[in-house]
């Protein structure tokens, strides 16, 4: 059976004008992207019930690009990945891999949008063609 890594992390910021979580989800390389809106800032006890009530529901970008798997990494020293998990810490916001996962979202739900408006314009226009075209057939038979 072929060994499988996953590994999920959430990142909570404030951006300015509200708290925000990022959600990156890492599976056989694969890195997925969702951003969640807090409002306000949450307790630790409402981002833990957040997870444990509205993570399955959460709706990940598409997987892109490949990021480097642990394994390719050594262990090192202690003292070093203290270091790294502190810098980690205090670091502001996601990842850069994730920003460009969630920019890349962003257009591509916004190319759906314009090609989904100009259908129902299109449609919208055809409609009100008809429509004077039937009226323009009542006058012409006198009614």
């Amino acid at each position: 059976m072929r060994k499988r890594e996953v590994s999920s992390t959430l990142t909570v910021y404030h951006d300015g004008q509200f708290w925000v979580g990022v959600v990156e989800h890492v599976e056989d390389g694969m890195l997925s992207v969702a951003r969640v809106v807090f409002g306000a800032e949450p307790s630790n006890e409402e981002v833990y019930t957040w997870v444990l009530e509205r993570w399955a529901n959460l709706h990940l970008s598409t997987a892109t690009e490949p990021v480097e798997s642990r394994q390719n990494r050594l262990p090192g020293n202690p003292k070093r990945r203290a270091r790294e998990a502190a810098k980690a810490l205090h670091m502001r916001g996601a990842s850069t891999a994730s920003q460009r996962a969630l920019a890349r979202e962003r257009e591509r739900s916004k190319d759906e949008s314009r090609s989904e408006h100009a259908v129902r314009s299109r449609e919208e226009a055809l409609a009100r063609w008809e429509r004077r075209r039937e009226k323009s057939h009542r006058k012409h038979r006198g009614k």
